[in-house]
């Protein structure tokens, strides 16, 4: 299993929210870069790189720390925050990100996601899926669509995508444990996919219980930036 730091980007500094609250930030650091490259001295390989501003601007904004990461570390980013035009994703592309997550898009332009599908290939490209009570949400979960989970990440696999990043919104950033049973029943449904669990890891058993069920990777955000987890523990896996 790959752990998959987070970071969370507003203003250019490593930020996270409570619930997707942009009212509940806590700052955490002022580099994304310095940050990550202490992900990449621990041994981490992969980083997840969420960049608010640009999600809200619905356009990337910070690109400066992308690039910065990309060139000066061995990281393969996949980045996400803001990627709803063909223009977007082939400049987040040229400033280095190995994949791009879409979540929004891929619900309001199914038929722009699907071309990226098409150019970049399924490997390029990741699937966010957020859920509410099992429904897709979006726009940064302020709007819960009436979509199921399981059908929605089944027809991009169906696609061609092979990766899918999972958040339950009711767990993400409380810090209260993964949605394990959750991830255990997509396994099951959907055989192939490399899902990614994101949202309410709290400690190292809470990561082993995932790795367990056979998730391609987790993604670690506050647990980490709290103090929960220490990098060592993050690097074990």
């Amino acid at each position: 299993m790959y752990i998959i730091p987070a970071i969370d980007m507003i203003g250019g500094k490593c930020v996270r929210l409570t619930q997707g609250d942009y009212a509940q930030k806590k700052e955490y650091h002022d580099s994304p870069f310095e940050m990550a490259k202490r992900f990449e001295d621990a041994g981490i390989k992969r980083l997840h790189l969420v960049d608010l501003d640009g999600a809200k601007a619905k356009m990337p904004v910070n690109g400066e720390a992308l690039k910065a990461i990309t060139t000066h570390t061995s990281l393969k980013v996949d980045f996400g925050g803001g990627v709803q035009s063909d223009e977007a994703i082939e400049q987040v592309f040229e400033w280095g990100a190995s994949q791009v997550t879409g979540g929004s898009v891929a619900v309001k332009k199914p038929e722009l996601f699907d071309t990226w599908i098409q150019q970049y290939g399924g490997e390029k490209i990741i699937l966010g899926a957020d859920a509410k009570d099992r429904k897709i949400a979006i726009s940064g979960w302020q709007e819960t669509t009436s979509v199921d989970l399981i059908d929605f990440i089944k027809s991009y696999i169906e696609k061609g995508l092979s990766y899918v990043i999972c958040t339950d919104v009711a767990k993400d950033g409380l810090l209260q444990g993964p949605s394990v049973d959750l991830y255990k029943e997509i396994l099951q449904e959907i055989p192939g996919i490399k899902l990614i669990a994101s949202g309410g890891v709290s400690n190292v058993k809470d990561l082993e219980d995932l790795q367990k069920i056979g998730v391609y990777g987790t993604i670690v955000g506050k647990a980490y930036y709290e103090g929960r987890i220490s990098l060592e523990e993050l690097a074990a896996f």
